[in-house]
């Protein structure tokens, strides 16, 4: 017998209720409405807002909480370290509720058809991916999470970087410290052999006649965290004619760590390092994708997406907030 707690801590792609921002985060949502749409998003499920509410009010642990945020200076680094410090040792530190635990571990386990295939866990803040403030890259994501363990502790990991330091201040200036609305996405780990970023719209120039595509070998968190120089195509609307590309050597890719889990550096193959990425199929692939979700959302999109196995798969799309 399912208890209602246990209903509310898990919601999976496509279901109803997962396309709540208050239950599943703004990634959360998007990426199950976007399921429902029938868009090649990996599958995956949420662990609720609900549930990291549980996990603090069963340790008696949001007043606490509040306590050390309440009335923080951000513009004071010292105080601003010391605050996330103690509040991310306490979120680490604190006993999770077995229900909540074992409610993870189940759906990992459906997941992945009950192996240890990897997964990747990313945290879904409820006021993320919204128009006015994205929140890109200021919380954590966890890429080839392999385990029950180690999904336990990345769920963990995304709670608790929901009040890192960089996040914290972040959030004072786009709303309240007290904020305590998270989520946290598991999905289905794309093995890219080449992955980016497609903007809908040129976020430099601002040109909605414009889309930019950025990629390279590998996993694409080498070009968010800015480890290589990717491939940069600008393509027409509404035809998808490349209107310039810049192909720079590409030397370094991100891949799978098979023993310690995440991901590591490793050399491109050298017939690969000054090779286009993308060829036009590919392209025209991508500009297809993008008119479909910027017209399901109804705005100009960042989206990230990977090609495993020949096959293109949306991993996140979130508006452009800079146009």
């Amino acid at each position: 017998m399912v208890t209602s707690q246990a209903a509310t801590t898990i919601r999976w792609f496509g279901e109803d209720g997962c396309a709540v921002v208050e239950t599943a985060g703004g990634k959360g949502a998007s990426l199950s409405r976007m399921t429902v749409a029938e868009l090649a998003v990996p599958p995956g499920f949420v662990v609720c807002a609900e549930a990291f509410a549980r996990f603090l009010d069963a340790n008696a642990a949001r007043g606490r909480l509040l306590s050390l945020l309440g009335g923080l200076d951000v513009e004071r680094p010292s105080a601003l370290n010391e605050a996330a410090e103690r509040v991310q040792r306490l979120i680490r530190d604190l006993p999770l509720p077995a229900e909540i635990e074992a409610a993870i571990v189940a759906a990992y386990r459906r997941l992945t058809d009950g192996t240890d295939a990897p997964v990747a866990v990313r945290s879904s803040a409820i006021a993320e991916d919204s128009a006015a403030a994205s929140f890109a890259g200021q919380q954590e994501t966890f890429l080839n999470v392999v385990g029950d363990e180690a999904v336990i502790d990345r769920v963990r990991g995304c709670w608790a970087s929901f009040f890192g330091a960089h996040t914290l201040f972040y959030r004072r200036s786009k709303g309240s410290l007290a904020d305590t609305g998270m989520a946290v996405v598991v999905q289905r780990l794309v093995i890219p052999e080449k992955s980016g970023v497609l903007f809908t719209a040129d976020p430099v120039s601002r040109r909605r006649d414009r889309m930019t595509v950025e990629a390279t070998w590998g996993f694409g968190e080498a070009v968010v965290s800015g480890l290589v120089v990717p491939d940069n195509y600008q393509l027409a609307r509404p035809d998808g004619r490349v209107v310039r590309s810049l192909v720079p050597p590409k030397t370094i890719m991100l891949i799978r760590d098979p023993e310690r889990g995440g991901l590591i550096e490793a050399e491109v193959p050298p017939e690969r390092v000054k090779a286009r990425v993308l060829d036009d199929a590919e392209l025209a692939e991508l500009v297809a994708l993008g008119e479909r979700v910027e017209a399901f959302f109804g705005a100009p999109q960042d989206i990230e997406w990977g090609i495993e196995d020949g096959h293109l798969y949306l991993l996140q799309s979130r508006p452009i907030t800079t146009l």
